[in-house]
């Protein structure tokens, strides 16, 4: 506990942890600014050691098991006060050489091959579409929304996010659609109803590919709006447009420059494609321990530096890129509020240590975006240089003429993105 104590009195410089160990001891550490005052028991003595050599991957668990309780306070709180400290944590000897070290070794880790892709996938989206209906939207859009305006709902939110990607796309009717990543059909039936275009969506979920289409074929889009559960590396063919909305962070570092080159593969001569993904301010980083092991198995959020220089050695055109800074904090802000509203229905489903997992991941998310060094960016891409307009009107016109929630229920989105 001492050195645990050390590491802690060190970290805390905004608001003030109290510790009380495995033996009963009270251990109060304080900054000298004001924030979150929190207490936390420990109730493994095998904790005062792990916490100090991994507090973020034994922290999560600790919290997960039941041998982290929260005494003062509450989660939000206790990551709140992480979250302002963070950079004196990362500070430290011990930590510093351990990030150094996993940057090092993160070009060894396992590619993501088709298959080890599909595990990853069906891990985290195969849980039950019963608990992600708990904290999404009516349309299960599972990646963020668009806030326009402070008072927007999520449903808002996320149909603002469909028509502003549509209009990016510069759709004309007939057009073949691919999109990379389906989920739950949102982005593929909401691109079939306001564009009039034929889609074909691919996701690896078992789960969501069939709730797809049983949605799409709902909505009388059979023949329009098809799904395969199939890996984007197994598409063939041409396609005038292709979409992926929250899809590139599980394609894994070593497969950037490869996805790329598939997307080229596949787009006409004067196609157009349209990358959605979470990315980071900064150069090259790792995923957390915690949401590595727990969360997205393969996952990674890229840097800009790292996209694009895989697109320049696919030899498409970056022809627009937009970043979406606290959309995402405000997101996950609003999943949280929902799964708590829901929480003994997802108790009841997945059980006690889920619900503490999920409550620790939608927070520790949001605080990524406000806190830390997270973002989504938009990147559009095409293979000619004039394969979209010259100036970037024509997107604002678009989303102008696009259906969103004060249209008709029937041009309404009706899954994810």
């Amino acid at each position: 506990m001492q050195m645990l104590n050390a590491m802690l009195g060190r970290f805390i410089r905004v608001g003030q942890l109290t510790v009380i160990d495995a033996f009963g001891g009270s251990h109060v550490m304080g900054g000298a600014e004001a924030g979150p005052v929190v207490t936390i028991r420990l109730r493994d003595a095998k904790l005062h050691s792990a916490l100090f050599l991994n507090p973020e991957l034994k922290t999560g668990e600790a919290y997960m098991d039941g041998t982290l309780t929260i005494e003062q306070g509450t989660l939000r709180d206790l990551l709140t006060l992480y979250a302002l400290n963070r950079t004196n944590l990362r500070a430290q000897p011990i930590q510093k050489t351990m990030r150094t070290w996993i940057k090092r070794l993160r070009r060894f880790a396992p590619a993501n091959d088709a298959a080890r892709s599909k595990k990853n996938v069906e891990s985290h989206y195969d849980w039950s579409n019963e608990m992600y209906r708990l904290f999404l939207d009516e349309g299960l859009n599972y990646s963020c929304g668009y806030f326009r305006s402070p008072d927007d709902t999520l449903e808002q939110a996320q149909v603002n996010k469909l028509r502003h990607i549509a209009s990016k796309l510069d759709l004309k009717p007939g057009q073949r659609v691919l999109d990379i990543g389906s989920g739950w059909g949102s982005m593929a039936i909401y691109l079939a109803e306001a564009c009039d275009v034929e889609v074909l969506g691919v996701t690896l979920s078992t789960e969501q590919h069939k709730l797809a289409t049983e949605r799409a074929a709902a909505r009388g889009l059979t023949g329009r709006v098809t799904f395969e559960l199939r890996d984007y590396r197994e598409v063939q063919g041409k396609f005038d447009r292709i979409v992926s909305v929250g899809m590139f962070e599980h394609v894994g570092l070593a497969n950037f420059p490869a996805f790329f080159t598939k997307v080229r593969s596949l787009l006409t001569d004067d196609g157009v494609a349209l990358l959605h993904s979470i990315g980071r301010k900064g150069g090259p980083g790792t995923t957390g321990a915690w949401v590595r092991k727990y969360i997205f198995p393969g996952g990674y959020a890229p840097a800009l530096s790292e996209t694009f220089t895989a697109i320049e050695q696919s030899k498409l055109w970056v022809t627009d890129t937009e970043i979406w800074r606290l959309h995402y904090a405000e997101t996950c802000l609003e999943w949280g509020r929902r799964f708590e509203a829901n929480r003994a229905k997802a108790a009841e489903l997945l059980g006690e240590r889920f619900c503490r997992m999920w409550e620790f991941y939608l927070l520790i998310s949001e605080f990524s975006f406000r806190y830390g060094k997270h973002m989504v960016f938009q990147i559009q891409l095409a293979r000619a240089v004039d394969a979209t307009p010259l100036a970037r009107d024509y997107m604002f016109e678009a989303e102008g003429r696009l259906p969103g929630l004060e249209a008709p229920a029937a041009a309404r989105p009706a899954a994810r993105a």
